[in-house]
This record gives structure tokens, sequence and C-alpha cells, in this order.
């Protein structure tokens, strides 16, 4: 891919004006209510050993999340820390699910506690029971339940994600005063959403080239990835589906989540990624409500944005705002 379709001058002033959908509050306070109404407990399993792991322990985690249903999660924390850690919830890629503990291993060694959440019908370890209509016009996730707002699958999953900062608070060991979502791609979409949805419960935001930001744009230029799942629905259907179809995903998209989220972010964009195109990137970015947010800019990057250069910069980012784990 070219570097960008927009200047870098363009791109910061990009500020797409996107009408967002009329229920698109009330949808979501009645979705998370309904979610919230199943109760259940945070169940922990200590697997500690069975990763031969010496600095670190990890808890095997089962939280609700939609319809009640549990959802998979690794909780890992240095040994032998004292105190409420602070805590980054990390939320995974499109096609992957919460992997193994040893996949994860940054933020314990950087003296934070870490919540791994699996995505539900993409790991191996949440099921989607919950198929809403059933309906699915391509191989993947964005057209499951396209036809409607209450059925799409990314409504279950972004209510899990939600589901899982409620969690913290019945972990013991852990600072709710003191989290930040965390993920890349997919992952950075989701934190987006959880942090326009849980207001000043979440104290930071990373989302590194985010995904689910601005989709008809990012539908209409990505030739990469799984925007085209949905080119493929579109293609065999009239005007008015087409319609529909972008009314459906309107209520899942970064930029309206961006709206209303007000923790200090730091964001991270490749200018030369084909899968989430810099402009849905930054049409997030400059939507963001909150005075505190910072992008960090990959000039050559693809997808991969910043590669093992980025959690350094995180590190310091996080310090910088009294969020470090001995701060």
């Amino acid at each position: 891919m070219s570097l960008t379709e927009f200047a870098i001058e363009e791109l910061a002033r990009y500020r797409p004006e996107l009408p967002h959908p009329h229920d698109f509050d009330d949808f979501w306070k009645r979705t998370l209510a309904e979610a919230r109404s199943y109760g259940g407990a945070v169940k922990a399993e200590r697997l500690t050993d069975r990763f031969l792991l010496r600095t670190v322990e990890v808890d095997d985690v089962r939280f609700p999340g939609w319809n009640g249903e549990p959802v998979a999660a690794w909780l890992l924390r240095p040994r032998g820390a004292e105190g409420s850690l602070p805590v980054v919830v990390t939320y995974i890629g499109y096609g992957g699910g919460r992997g193994l503990p040893t996949d994860h291993l940054l933020w314990s060694a950087a003296g934070y506690a870490q919540l791994v959440v699996d995505s539900r019908g993409q790991g191996h370890d949440t099921p989607d029971r919950s198929v809403g209509d059933g309906t699915q016009w391509a191989e993947g996730f964005m057209t499951r339940g396209i036809e409607s707002p209450d059925n799409h699958y990314y409504r279950r999953l972004i209510t899990d994600c939600v589901r899982a900062v409620d969690a913290i608070a019945e972990m013991p060991g852990l600072d709710s005063g003191r989290i930040a979502v965390a993920g890349a791609s997919q992952g950075g979409g989701l934190a987006l959403a959880v942090a326009g949805l849980t207001g000043d419960r979440v104290a930071a935001v990373l989302p590194d080239v985010p995904f689910l930001c601005h989709f008809r744009h990012a539908v209409q230029i990505s030739g990469e990835g799984p925007y085209p799942e949905i080119v493929k629905y579109l293609r065999w259907h009239s005007p008015q589906r087409v319609e529909q179809a972008f009314a459906t995903l309107a209520h899942f998209d970064g930029v309206h989540f961006a709206q209303r989220a007000t923790a200090p972010t730091l964001f991270s964009v490749g200018l030369m990624d084909p899968i989430c195109p810099p402009s849905t990137v930054y049409a997030a970015f400059n939507h963001y409500a909150g005075e505190d947010r910072t992008m960090t800019v990959w000039p050559f990057a693809d997808h991969g944005g910043g590669c093992g250069f980025n959690p350094p910069v995180q590190l310091a980012w996080l310090r910088e705002r009294g969020l470090g784990p001995e701060q």
C-alpha cells in the first residue's frame, strides 16, 4: 500500500461528520442493563504451576458476559506484588482468542496486572452460543446478524468487553480506580467501545491501529482484512439492504464511541496500513471527546504499527499520567 490515502496534514484535520443512530445511547443502555441483570460471580482458578512461570501468577478466570454467559480470561500478576495493582484489560485482534498466558507477559513484567479477555467465537474458550437470527453472509464475523443491531455479533462481543471491566471490582488485588483498556486492531476498536460506554471508570485507553472505525469509508477503501467481508454481502443486495447494513454497523462504530470517551488516550496508526486505513483511525481520534489525546504515528508501518517499539511508548505515557505500578 502507498503512504496513506491522504497527506499527513490532511489526516490531522480529518474529522468527518457521521450522523449517529438516534437510538445509539438507549440501545447500549438497554443492552448493558440486560447483561448485568443476569448477575453471576467471577470465578478464578490458580494455574501458575501448569505454565512453569516463576515471576508471574496466572489465574484462569470466568466472568459473566452477554446474556450471563461465561467469558474466559487470563489474569496475570507479578508474583509477590503487594497492595492493589493497576490493571490493563487487553482485548484481542480479529480472529484470535486469549491464547496462552505465556503470550502475554509484558504488562506483568512491567509491574501491572493484566486481564486478557477471550473473544467469543474467535478464541477456543468462549463459544458464541447466542447467534442472533443465525444469519451470516460471508466467512468471519462482520456480517453475522447484520440485518439488525440487536442480532449483530459485535453487540455481544462489546458487551463481554464492558463486563470485563465490571468484573475487576470482584478480583482482589486489583485497583478499580486505575484501569487501562488496550488492544490492537479489533482489540483497539473494542477498547474504544469500552471507553465510550464506561465513562470515568476507565483511567486510560490504548487503542493501537484500531479496527471498527468509520465503517462506510473503511469498506469503500480497504482491500485487505475483515472489511471485505462486508463488501461481499453488499455486492449482492439492493440499495435498501445496503443502507440497513450500514445502519446496523453504525451502532458499533468506534467514531461514535470516541465521541463519548473522556479518559486520557494514546492511539497509534500505521500510515501504510491496508487493513485499517489511517483515515479511519484519525476519524475516531479527531472525534475523541477527552482533552488528553495523543497519536503515535508510524509513517512506514503497515497493520503491525510500531510492533515492538510501541510498548515502551505506552509504558512511558502511562507513567507520565501517574498510572505506573509504583505510583
